[in-house]
């Protein structure tokens, strides 16, 4: 469908990213036979092997894996795949429809030029396109705070995202600064795996795996509480900063509740406040964290008990939450040598990394501004963020969904385009 003559590859659409978001919208433009090509810095599927612990597993369960044309068909729909088998998921797709993918290159900057089109540099060759989407997520640069250069030289720290297992660690305590997603799972592998593990705790909510004799992501499924567009939350668009529910699909799915970790022995603390060398300082703010990570999750089965109601399912009656710990007294310090601390985990997010985008789409925090990933620049777009369009848009099922709608509107511009060629083209005078 090209219509440009170039000295370069040229492609209508040129797809940053060969995940699962990327795929599904090659899925889309296979099938409406849209030339495209994806280009991979390193492999299909990559972030899921390269960036998971051993133990990962997904927090939402296998029924919602479905990506266009493709969903799991194991043996356990109600269950939580692990690391390894995401990646081999997400790989089958790839291959199911022979996924146009240039693996080994990266994207080294993105310009939109005079002409309407786009130049691709990267380490592989320079290409040009009318459409450009960028499907890389936003979770790029591992955080890794400045007081973490503070810290002793002899003490190991890792970033959550190079986590492996706890046998990968040298011997001694572990102490996790952040209790999200990332945090709250690590911390509960290493407890399982027999470590003591120290917990500096943030703000981050959680949710019950189970409630009334159904996974609550059932449950918010059924009541639509995905679908809601960003913009209709409370909060708008603030709620693509907001930490994700902590919860577990380990050993068949489980709540993460750090007050029972604390009765079997982990140590929690407030969040981080200082660092020098081998001491850190610890604000007074563990209680209400894990009061309002509990008011979060009791708040989200008053929702549950309402459709319950309102629809006349039936459904068993459970008793609500009782804490099963709370702080005596606030834990303020630590003397890393004193509690045989070797290991620090950085579990505080990552930085959004767009600076080899050499377009005017973003705003003063450097994340792009557009409305469901299509940008106001005509014919970039984004793919693959949390929050892109609704809170199921980091779902699988979800990034399915935001894939046909950029499709749709690619498609037609694609058209378009052809269109507006052919017309010109025609209007030129016919020489001997």
């Amino acid at each position: 469908m090209s219509n440009y003559e170039n000295t370069g590859e040229h492609h209508d659409v040129v797809i940053v990213g060969a995940g699962q978001a990327g795929l599904s919208l090659s899925w889309h433009l296979t099938r409406s036979g849209v030339d495209h090509v994806l280009l991979e810095r390193t492999g299909v599927a990559s972030d899921w092997k390269q960036r998971r612990w051993d133990n990962f597993t997904l927090v939402t369960p296998n029924w919602q894996c479905q990506l266009p044309g493709y969903s799991y068909s194991g043996p356990a729909p109600d269950g939580f795949m692990g690391r390894d088998d995401v990646y081999a998921f997400v790989r089958d797709y790839a291959a199911s429809f022979n996924a146009p993918v240039q693996t080994g290159v990266e994207v080294t900057e993105v310009v939109s030029k005079a002409d309407g089109r786009y130049r691709i540099n990267s380490t592989a060759a320079v290409m040009t396109a009318g459409n450009v989407v960028i499907a890389t997520g936003g979770y790029h640069r591992p955080t890794m705070p400045a007081v973490a250069q503070k810290l002793h030289a002899a003490i190991n720290q890792l970033h959550s995202a190079d986590y492996r297992n706890a046998g990968a660690l040298p011997d001694g305590s572990v102490l996790v600064v952040g209790s999200g997603q990332s945090g709250a799972q690590i911390a509960e592998d290493l407890h399982l795996a027999g470590r003591q593990v120290h917990l500096a705790v943030g703000s981050a909510p959680r949710v019950a795996r189970f409630y009334r004799g159904r996974d609550c992501v059932a449950w918010l499924h059924d009541m639509g509480t995905y679908d809601v567009p960003v913009e209709n939350q409370p909060g708008g668009l603030t709620k693509r900063e907001k930490t994700n529910h902590y919860v577990t699909g380990r050993d068949g799915g489980r709540d993460i509740d750090l007050r029972r970790f604390a009765l079997e022995g982990m140590k929690l603390y407030g969040r981080l406040d200082e660092v020098q060398a081998d001491s850190l300082t610890f604000r007074p703010t563990l209680e209400a964290a894990l009061d309002g990570a509990d008011l979060v999750a009791e708040s989200i089965k008053d929702i549950i008990d309402r459709y319950i109601s309102q629809t006349g399912i039936e459904a068993p009656f459970e008793d609500r939450y009782v804490p099963v710990w709370k702080p005596e007294e606030e834990l303020t310090s630590l003397d890393l040598t004193a509690a045989g601390i070797t290991t620090v985990i950085w579990a505080v997010g990552f930085q959004s990394d767009y600076s080899w985008v050499k377009v005017g789409t973003f705003d003063g925090g450097g994340h792009p501004s557009h409305v469901r990933g299509v940008t106001s620049v005509p014919g970039l777009y984004f793919l693959g963020l949390p929050w892109l369009h609704t809170w199921g848009s980091g779902r699988f099922a979800g990034i399915a969904r935001d894939a046909a709608y950029l499709a749709d509107v690619i498609v037609q511009r694609t058209t378009a385009e052809d269109a507006r060629f052919l017309n010109s083209a025609a209007k030129q005078p016919v020489t001997a």
